[in-house]
């Protein structure tokens, strides 16, 4: 008869029990690399529940990047976790894929038919910016050198921008003219343009979707402006469209704003996919009018991965699966999906809107209406209301909502906002709920007037 070994029942329990393992007993290692591996289940249980101290993302109204993804998405991006971008020769389907995304993109924006643009993808629209932004630089610089003229102060107008534009005229060693804000407006407007631009621009950043109120800067009329300058002084000067969100919207919710390559001024579009693009994060776009349009000493040809492959990036490896991810979601929505996604998401801002209207203490700054589905306001007697919008923030996140606020730029850093950002699967549920927690908070700050403080405050980044 065949013996057997009896086995400990606890033990076994012990070994599988992810609480009672010998890691979870423990403060988990900071700063150092543990001397030994843990069971796989056991850290990813354990770091699983220390990432549940992090922001509810489908409470987060601050961001405009994409946080909700169908199953096809996740299926994709599993199965291209090891396709590098940068890797043409091995990876050539990926390669096609992206080029496929770009002419989608080129077309989508109207570029001119019978003309060959160019494009490529990018970890983000920050980097597609600042791929566009030297594209400005070294055009302006050949021209001003064949001209026999000086090149060595090159500067860039532009209204309120996102950081990268910053980060890109510092990196870059190029002047950044950012325009005020003049009384009532929320962007750059034509006729500041006459005062800010030279013979030393290398171009003008037209936004469309203010990061702070998310309504659109009039491109078209930007560009007319630059027509008169040119004809009276000479000069020049190419827009890029910084379409960070802008650009996967006002395709669909509205196709008769002319912003894009219909105007022949504009050279250059930049967007994020995984905003309004509906891709997960980290991939973003860039495409040029026509293809001269790009530098050649700009593109980089790389042979030492197998292959001779041009490259135009400020990074190299980066991952493939946001690039599949953005073409799996043109082939599935297409024009028509895009179209009732964003109108979904608008209908549900305009909701959002009207509620904050009727709700006594608010003015607002953006209705929802024109430009991104996003809402924007500012308190109308801040003097008076005995509460601050980042008091309101504040206990809003009680409730777990991220409602950013911040003052404008200048010249009208005086005014303090809110704003709210309304992405897909951001629902009218889910907005009525944050309706109801800001009408109860409003009702507590009014009724408990807080301290003024002239210390400064921090809001969102964004």
């Amino acid at each position: 008869m065949a013996l057997h070994e009896t086995k400990d029942a606890r033990a076994r329990d012990a070994d599988t029990d992810v609480f009672t393992s010998a890691l979870s007993g423990q403060i988990l290692p900071k700063y150092q690399m543990p001397d030994d591996h843990s069971p796989s289940e056991v850290v990813y249980s354990l770091l699983h529940n220390e990432l549940l101290l992090d922001g509810n993302a489908a409470q987060n109204l601050a961001t405009f990047c994409t946080t909700w993804s169908d199953d096809g998405v996740h299926r994709l991006m599993n199965e291209c976790l090891d396709k590098n971008m940068i890797d043409k020769d091995e990876y050539p389907q990926t390669a096609e894929i992206e080029a496929r995304c770009v002419n989608i993109l080129a077309d989508l924006w109207n570029a001119p038919k019978g003309t060959s643009g160019t494009g490529c993808s990018t970890t983000g629209s920050s980097e597609a910016a600042m791929l566009g932004g030297l594209a400005l630089k070294w055009r302006w610089r050949a021209r001003r050198r064949a001209e026999g003229k000086p090149a060595d102060r090159p500067n860039l107008v532009c209204g309120p921008v996102q950081i990268c534009w910053e980060k890109f005229a510092r990196y870059f060693d190029v002047e950044l003219r950012q325009v005020p804000l003049e009384p009532g407006a929320t962007g750059l407007l034509p006729h500041q343009l006459a005062a800010h631009v030279d013979e030393n621009t290398i171009g003008v950043v037209a936004i469309l979707g203010v990061t702070y109120t998310c309504d659109y800067e009039p491109v078209a009329e930007i560009a007319a402006e630059l027509d008169r300058i040119q004809e009276e002084h000479g000069w020049d000067i190419p827009v890029h469209v910084d379409a960070a969100s802008g650009g996967f919207v006002a395709p669909f919710l509205h196709p008769d704003v002319v912003w894009d390559f219909r105007l022949p001024r504009v050279a250059s579009v930049n967007t994020s996919g995984h905003k309004y693009g509906l891709a997960p994060l980290g991939v973003g776009w860039i495409v040029w009018r026509t293809a001269e349009l790009l530098p050649a000493d700009l593109v980089f040809d790389v042979d030492y991965l197998g292959g001779d492959m041009p490259t135009f990036a400020l990074n190299f490896s980066r991952p493939g699966g946001e690039v599949i991810a953005q073409y799996y979601l043109f082939l599935r929505l297409g024009r028509g999906g895009y179209r009732r996604v964003q109108q979904a998401c608008a209908d549900t801002a305009q909701y959002l809107a009207g509620e904050i209207a009727g709700m006594g203490p608010f003015t607002l700054l953006y209705d929802g209406q024109g430009g991104l589905p996003a809402v924007s306001y500012t308190l109308t007697d801040p003097a008076g209301a005995g509460f601050t919008l980042y008091d309101l923030s504040d206990r809003l996140r009680m409730r777990g909502w991220q409602v950013p606020t911040y003052p404008l730029p200048a010249d009208r850093q005086e005014t303090v906002m809110q704003r709210v950002l309304i992405r897909h699967g951001v629902t009218r549920d889910q907005i009525a709920l944050l309706v109801s927690d800001l009408r109860a908070a409003v009702e507590h700050l009014a009724a408990h007037p807080q301290p003024v403080t002239t210390e400064p405050r921090s809001g969102f980044h964004h």
